[in-house]
């Protein structure tokens, strides 16, 4: 992936790794929608890790990796590079995923178990145990906000998939029986769906 760095020289102290995601970001920043396809190809797979670590289910975990980037993405501008770029990105991960995981009352890891990205980086979760977010309806409402701008832009046999799986939250189970299709039909489109909010999301980044 290609583009264009901004005039500002990333700091000689960062590594070479974390002054390619320095020149990424300024680029992004920059209005270089490429930059943002840049980051989201090099970190998709360890952000997925870090969310399947917590939520236990790759259905979700698919799901919640397009929200942290879309929110990410929104958020870049708020980055400073005192730490990398990885490490405030699965910060980003992990706290989403958390809410979620208050949200369904699930189980999940122990915090004090280090967090595995698929690479040779790891994390410790540093959360502060609460009961609960009794604010489910706000937190609903902001998932819904990451990815309702670009639904509207995908074809209708997978706007409506899209739709029953984040705004009415519906399982996989119940999208079938709604829409009379078999179960696998059901995971094949909202996969084929979620990888073109991606590509959506890549165009669009700019914008944010």
């Amino acid at each position: 992936m290609t583009f264009v760095a901004g005039n500002t020289d990333p700091k000689p102290e960062l590594s070479a790794r974390a002054q390619h995601d320095v020149a990424c970001i300024q680029a992004a920043l920059a209005g270089q929608a490429n930059a943002y396809e840049a980051l989201l190809d090099r970190y998709r797979r360890s952000v997925y890790h870090v969310v399947l670590k917590m939520v236990h289910d790759p259905d979700d975990a698919d799901d919640l990796t397009l929200e942290v980037f879309a929110k990410a993405f929104r958020s870049l501008a708020c980055y400073r590079p005192e730490y990398a770029f990885s490490t405030w990105l699965f910060r980003i991960a992990s706290n989403h995923s958390i809410d979620f995981v208050r949200r369904k009352k699930l189980h999940t890891q122990s915090i004090h178990q280090e967090v595995s990205t698929g690479t040779s980086e790891g994390f410790f979760l540093e959360v502060p145990a609460q009961d609960p977010d009794p604010q489910e309806a706000y937190i609903r409402q902001q998932r819904q906000e990451l990815v309702q701008a670009l639904v509207e832009r995908l074809p209708p046999k997978y706007r409506r998939l899209v739709r029953l799986r984040y705004f009415e939250e519906r399982s996989y189970d119940e999208i079938a029986t709604e829409t009379q299709a078999p179960l696998g039909t059901v995971k094949a489109q909202l996969f084929r769906a979620r990888e073109l909010l991606f590509e959506l999301a890549k165009g669009r980044a700019a914008a944010l």
